[in-house]
Parts: structure tokens; sequence; C-alpha cells
């Protein structure tokens, strides 16, 4: 091939190549498509970006704590108190030690209390069948209360043996409670606070329960007693008109056989 033939060749080539690179490199292109796609994925940004700042906001606003909290919250309550006597003749310490701590309340209550004694065998067997149920339903209710008593006495002293305890506990979630520091007002620990005074409500619920059942208790053997006394009086009443006829006949008997008997000296 002639050498301007191969020039003619080369510059064709170099100028074909030349605009193929201007059209890669140097000019834009617009594509419809990708652009409504670019749009698309813009108004999403925005919208996600609006999101975040609204939720940023609304955290910011919940995490604000009322200003001067124990000023406006905090309240003083009455303190527990012990019980407390005079012991003259020295039997109420143990009585005292017993219901303020729930330890030794069958000796503080034996000696504070008039001692029960037992029926000589030989009287009880020289009972009728009524006068002894009689006797040992009244000896039962002197007994079961006792042991009501002894019981009721052994739920105060718990508690108030646990009283100084659980009101540092109040207090500790009282003052967490009205605290402004950031880490005690954190979600988990509001939680966390939550949970300990419900906790803490149902110990106290517990405890008046038992205080409760106690004074039922009590109520109930008063009742017991208050039936015996009247079941004492109708059985008695029932006895007596039972017996009534017979006496006054025996009496009447008696006055006439007398009567027809007197003679004068």
């Amino acid at each position: 091939m002639p050498v301007k033939q191969k020039t003619a060749i080369f510059l064709l080539v170099m100028s074909l190549s030349v605009a193929t690179a201007s059209a890669q490199f140097g000019a834009v292109v617009y594509d419809p498509t990708n652009y409504a796609n670019a749009l698309l994925r813009y108004f999403e940004l925005q919208q996600q970006l609006l999101q975040l700042t609204n939720t940023y906001l609304l955290a910011v606003q919940m995490a604000k704590n009322i200003q001067n909290m124990p000023a406006r919250y905090h309240a003083l309550f009455s303190q527990w108190r012990n019980s407390a006597a005079q012991d003259t003749y020295g039997n109420t310490m143990p009585w005292i030690a017993g219901i303020n701590s729930g330890q030794g309340v069958n000796a503080g209550y034996q000696q504070a209390t008039t001692p029960l004694q037992p029926y000589n065998p030989g009287v009880l067997a020289g009972m009728t069948p009524d006068e002894l149920r009689r006797v040992e339903s009244q000896y039962a209710s002197v007994e079961l209360s006792d042991g009501a008593s002894e019981a009721a006495m052994a739920a105060i002293g718990t508690i108030r043996n646990n009283a100084q305890n659980v009101e540092a506990q109040i207090a500790n979630l009282e003052q967490d409670s009205l605290s402004g520091d950031a880490d005690l007002n954190s979600e988990v620990s509001v939680l966390n606070k939550i949970n300990a005074a419900g906790v803490l409500a149902l110990r106290t619920a517990q405890d008046s329960n038992k205080l409760l059942a106690s004074l039922l208790e009590q109520q109930t053997l008063a009742a017991k007693q208050q039936r015996e006394a009247t079941t004492n009086t109708i059985n008695a009443d029932i006895t007596r008109r039972a017996t009534l006829a017979g006496n006054i006949a025996q009496v009447t008997g008696t006055l006439t056989d007398s009567l027809q008997n007197f003679r004068m000296p």
C-alpha cells in the first residue's frame, strides 16, 4: 500500500478515536429514567431525615426532668414506733421484746398472763357428760385464744423488726425518684424503679394481710366465746325447765304429806 494511503487511514482512525473519546468523557448524556430514580431516592432521604429529626426532638422533650422535684413532691411521714410499757413487777419486758422483734413471743406471753391450771382427773371423772363438755370447750377457748394472741404478737413483732429496713428502702426509692441525675432517669432506670416500687407494695400488702388475718382469728375466737356463753345460758334454762315440774311435784308432795301427818300435841 502506498505511503499516502496509509497516512490517510491513520488520520481517519485517529479522528474517529477522538470523536468517541469526546462523546464518552466530554459530553453529558441525559437519561430520564436515571434522573427520576435519583429524584425518588433524594425524596426518600429527605423523609428519613425529617423522621429522624422529629424522633430526636421527641426524645429531647421526653428526657426533660421536672425542675426542683424534691421541693415539689418530697413529703414527711410518721415514723414507726415500738411498743413500750412499765415493768413494775418484772413481767412485761419479755412481752415488749417479743412484740417488737417477733422473737421469744411464747415466753413473754406466758410470763405476762395468768397461767391456766389443769383440772384434777378425779374432778373431771365426777362431772356429768354435759358439764364435762362445757368445761372442755371453755378450756379450749382459752388455749386457742392464747395461740392466736401469740401468733398476732409474732406477726406484729416481725413487721416492727423489719420496719427500719423497709423505711430505708422506701427512702432510697423516693430519693432516686426525685433525683435529677440523668443516670437515674434513663428508660431502664425508671423501669427498675417502677419494678422496685411494685415489689415493695406487694410486700407491704402481704404484711397487711398478715395483720388482717390475725384480727380475723381474734374475732373468730371472740365469736366462739360469745357462742359458748349464750349456749351455756340456753342449756341451763332448758335443764331448769326440764327439772322444774319434777321439783315442784316433789316439794308439793312433801308439803302435802307434812300437812296430812301433822298432829297437834
